[in-house]
């Protein structure tokens, strides 16, 4: 699907600002819309970091728990959403990289699969240790 269609079937980004304490929530305009294509969606094209923004916002509020890759400085608002921001590190804007969780230093998605098996090794080793 490409972003412009998903923007328009899920009714885009709605703001409420909460006068009584000063905050902004963001949501997306058709919930009933984005969980419908949500349950579908393999790929997002052509689309603007606006999209991956409502993409994050939508799939957060649905209770998903998301991860975002980004390199720009316009990529640093889904990176900051996602409950896991990665950034690139060779190419990456600082922004993006300060917006983010983990910073991939060779731009390597292989290696978060790498980083995915070691961190897995070590949890399930603290939690037999922490059994024992």
């Amino acid at each position: 699907m490409t972003g412009k269609n998903f923007r328009e079937m899920v009714g885009g980004l709605t703001t409420i600002h909460d006068s009584l304490t000063n905050t902004r929530t963001d949501s997306v305009g058709n919930k009933r819309a984005f969980r419908d294509i949500a349950k579908k969606l393999k790929v997002l094209a052509r689309s603007s970091p606006e999209d991956k923004y409502l993409l994050v916002t939508g799939l957060r509020d649905e209770g998903n728990v998301v991860a975002v890759t980004g390199d720009g400085t316009n990529d640093a608002p889904a990176l900051n959403k996602a409950d896991v921001g990665f950034s690139m590190g060779v190419t990456g804007t600082d922004v993006a990289k300060n917006a983010s969780d983990i910073v991939l230093t060779d731009d390597n998605f292989c290696s978060v699969l790498t980083a995915v098996k070691y961190g897995r090794n070590i949890f399930d080793s603290v939690r037999k240790f922490l059994q024992f």
